[in-house]
């Protein structure tokens, strides 16, 4: 039979337990695992190559898929609980529970994909023309936001005409405008 200070070990073990001749109990203690290697990842992002690592900014596609994503995922539900709403105004007293449900996810599905689309396809009209902004003036800043809003909105409303080009890209511009103010006031007052 073992002995109390068999189990003893200097480092491991507390005061009170080399006094009671134990030792808490480490199962990786005779792994060589380089488990903090593992587990104590980089908090900076880590580039391929030297170039990425230099750009303060994402790249055309990434900016492309982000804008289209965003776009999509909010216009679809924002679409939905429009569609909800206006489902649950429609429905009639004398509806089976199964009804209404089956009003209600057409109505959401609809509308959701309505909007979706929508707001897709001006996520993508925003972004191929911010990043061609930065492209033809080879800078970053918030000019080019605004150009991309004003140019969005006068590409997507084309087809209604020019006035309603012009009034759907003012509305753009002053959008992104709004975004890049208020981007700034967070950035300045928030702290993350």
């Amino acid at each position: 039979m073992a002995g109390p200070t068999t189990f003893q070990s200097g480092n491991n073990s507390s005061s009170h337990d080399e006094e009671s001749g134990r030792r808490q109990y480490n199962p990786y203690q005779d792994l060589n695992i380089p488990y903090r290697t593992l587990y104590d990842l980089p908090t900076s992002p880590e580039f391929l190559f030297e170039e990425e690592s230099r750009a303060q900014r994402r790249s055309w596609g990434e900016n492309l898929t982000y804008y289209t994503g965003l776009g999509y995922l909010g216009g679809s539900v924002a679409g939905a609980s429009v569609g909800f709403r206006r489902a649950t105004i429609a429905a009639e007293p004398r509806d089976s529970f199964k009804i209404r449900t089956n009003r209600i996810l057409n109505s959401c599905g609809q509308d959701g994909r309505r909007f979706g689309n929508r707001m897709g396809v001006i996520g993508l009209l925003f972004a191929g023309m911010e990043s061609g902004m930065v492209e033809l003036r080879g800078t970053d800043d918030w000019i080019n936001t605004v150009v991309a809003g004003l140019g969005t909105g006068t590409a997507f409303r084309a087809a209604g005409g020019v006035r309603s080009a012009a009034v759907a890209g003012a509305l753009g511009g002053l959008m992104a405008a709004g975004a890049v103010a208020g981007r700034q006031v967070m950035k300045r007052y928030v702290p993350i």
